[in-house]
């Protein structure tokens, strides 16, 4: 019997992905353990591995597809002694199977939501009121989205599983503007749009020369949840100079003692001071869950790295029981493989506090964006050259300012002072991160 070849869910939170490239063609033999084809994700491309033995029978998404859902029928794959005649009574019966199921999903998702209501929310298609009295099914980010948007829920054809709305519909519906929704005093009024003027438009009235970019999913995520940290996350921001004469000539005599072993950065520095500082003030390696505050145990560090599409956060784990040479060359190499787009999920789902260092751009100072569910992240800038005053003299010291954005429903002002305290006295004294 011919087996089925799914679109695989790469992370948790995968959805959706594009089928990036197929490695094996129509009549290619596999054996489980051969790489079949790669995917992309919102955050990285990942390589897929057949499970089975067989001859690829026949493709069924083209390299190139982008919004393929999770668990689609991708490919078909022929087991031994079976020819081509197979596959389309099985995909016959496949679609012969999917019809009734497709019927019966819908009373199936509103009995649920019914009958439990608290559980409601967690279901993934759950059903939404049309005009007219239908129901449409989308799930929830669609219909957030579609809702910061001002857009018609209903005017919207789903292609998800069974019709189901998805993400990528909302953002690429081009009409339909949501319907009046009543006011206080029986006055109408639509839902505002969020998103500003549509700039595409606006160029072409004004003849404006431009080049229309697509839209990758990586930069979709990184819209989505920036916009919703600003607009959802209570953010205040601390902001603190510390001196890095210090710090530069122990970075200075552990390279060249190094011989080529490792090549300690700045950066390298910051995440042992920010393990460190977090290890001395936990109530700041904190995260909120709406019902609950969770205090991490570990100080997983999440490090912004640009890459060509788009910034990705890989994570040095239990950053605070590393070295600062483990933590130099963990780090190299999570840099590059994020650049190249072949980092795992694990490698950049989660981490505890973030760091986003534009130092070496030759930015004195910023506030960055807060990465939920984290409470804090910590902007670096560049070491500057200045006066400043030692023992009563001025003279020309190193100066590095850090700003820590906060999330003010997990950590306090004066948490968020602590911590930065604790953080200040170990970059300004390294000795003390080597202990």
């Amino acid at each position: 019997m011919p087996i089925s070849v799914l679109m695989p869910a790469l992370s948790p939170t995968m959805t959706e992905g594009k089928l990036a490239k197929w490695t094996k063609k129509e009549g290619d033999k596999v054996k489980p353990g051969e790489v079949i084809a790669e995917i992309e994700t919102d955050k990285a491309t990942m390589e897929v591995e057949a499970v089975d033995s067989g001859v690829i029978g026949k493709i069924l998404v083209p390299a190139g597809t982008e919004g393929v859902p999770v668990n689609k029928l991708i490919a078909v794959l022929l087991e031994a002694g079976e020819d081509a005649g197979a596959i389309d009574k099985f995909l016959s019966n496949d679609n012969k199977k999917a019809a009734p199921a497709a019927a019966a999903s819908a009373p199936a998702a509103v009995a649920a939501a019914s009958a439990a209501p608290q559980a409601a929310a967690s279901v993934a298609a759950a059903p939404v009121a049309a005009q007219g009295g239908a129901r449409v099914f989308a799930t929830p980010l669609a219909r957030r989205i579609a809702k910061e948007k001002g857009v018609n829920i209903a005017a919207i054809k789903g292609s998800g599983p069974h019709g189901r709305i998805t993400r990528a519909d909302v953002e690429g519906h081009k009409g339909g503007a949501a319907a009046p929704v009543a006011a206080s005093g029986g006055a109408a009024r639509s839902a505002p749009a969020v998103s500003g003027p549509n700039a595409r438009a606006l160029a072409d009235m004004l003849g404006m020369a431009y080049e229309a970019v697509p839209v990758t999913g990586m930069r979709k995520t990184i819209a989505a949840r920036l916009s919703e940290s600003k607009q959802t996350v209570p953010h205040f921001y601390l902001t603190v100079d510390c001196r890095i004469d210090a710090l530069l000539a122990a970075r200075k005599q552990m390279n060249d003692a190094a011989n080529g072993k490792y090549k300690l950065s700045v950066n390298d520095f910051v995440i042992k001071a920010v393990a460190a500082a977090l290890m001395k003030v936990p109530a700041a390696n904190m995260a909120w869950s709406d019902t609950e505050m969770l205090q991490y145990k570990n100080a997983d560090i999440s490090v912004a790295v640009a890459t060509p599409t788009g910034l990705i956060t890989p994570i040095v784990k239990a950053a605070e029981g590393k070295g600062l040479a483990a933590i130099s060359n963990e780090m190299k190499d999570l840099a590059t493989r994020a650049r190249d787009g072949k980092l795992k999920p694990s490698e950049y789902q989660g981490g505890t506090f973030s760091i986003s260092n534009l130092g070496m751009y030759g930015i004195k100072d910023f506030a960055a964006i807060i990465n939920p569910p984290q409470g804090c992240i910590l902007a670096v800038g560049a070491g500057v050259e200045q006066p400043v005053v030692e023992d009563g003299k001025i003279v020309v010291g190193t100066v590095m300012s850090v700003t820590l954005s906060v999330d003010h429903r997990v950590v306090d002002g004066a948490v968020g002072a602590e911590f930065l305290k604790a953080f200040k006295e170990c970059i300004e004294n390294p000795v003390l991160m080597l202990a």
